[in-house]
């Protein structure tokens, strides 16, 4: 089913021990590396990216919260929902629907990341929140079962319903551990600082499975940071 998804690249910084999360990000010394990164994310012209709730939140919506009371006994139709299609998406990886966005896009100052169309993947989430995603334009589609995210069945779905043809995948460790173990990483994307991180630290994939690359491109981008590209063999 490779060919019927989206083409995935997990592209994150880590430290030179392979952590990706962890204070090492806030360090002075790391500001280079992350800088990188974002250049190389706008430079890869995905069709947008893909993170998990935890990176959602800390990144974008700040552990905002809806009341959603307004929204009590609101009928919601089953199944999927497609606010619109703009060719440029952020796709939350949210199982239970526990993302507060207050607009159906992205408002960020970096390109790579501004004016995306919100996607919720969900597994299960209450009707009052989603008769909410619907009032402000956020898109949402279900896969999976028993509380669990198919990430592959995810990956169908926004190439059939959004015509989504490639994506970054931006962590964290959790969400990219679940995608490898799906076999739903077809290029890794690497930036990496030159620092250790600390021991609260997390891998590149969680939980993850014993998988093969090899090495496209190693580049040094100046100031001890490298940009290592590897494709799944």
């Amino acid at each position: 089913m490779k060919n019927q998804r989206p083409y995935i690249i997990c592209h994150m910084t880590t430290s030179v021990d392979g952590k990706v999360t962890g204070d090492f990000l806030s360090r002075p010394d790391t500001q280079d590396a992350i800088d990188e990164y974002y250049r190389i994310n706008r430079d890869l012209r995905c069709d947008g990216y893909i993170c998990g709730r935890v990176t959602m939140e800390g990144s974008f919506t700040g552990g905002y919260y809806p009341d959603l009371t307004e929204f009590n006994g609101v009928e919601v139709p089953d199944g999927d929902f497609i606010a619109e299609k703009n060719g440029f998406y952020a796709v939350a990886f949210d199982r239970r629907g526990r993302l507060g966005w207050q607009c159906g896009k992205i408002e960020d100052s970096d390109p790579g990341y501004d004016s995306a169309h919100i996607i919720e993947v969900l597994n299960t989430a209450d009707k009052r929140y989603l008769a909410y995603l619907r009032s402000i334009g956020v898109s949402y589609i279900f896969a999976g079962k028993d509380g669990e995210l198919d990430v592959e069945y995810a990956l169908l779905k926004l190439k059939e319903l959004f015509g989504i043809e490639k994506l970054l995948l931006e962590g964290g460790s959790i969400i990219n551990g679940a995608f490898l173990q799906a076999n739903c990483v077809d290029e890794l994307s690497l930036v990496v600082a030159p620092v250790t991180a600390d021991e609260d630290g997390m891998p590149l994939f969680s939980d993850g499975t014993s998988k093969t690359f090899s090495l496209k491109k190693a580049e040094h981008l100046g100031k001890n940071i490298l940009h290592l590209q590897y494709d799944l063999c």
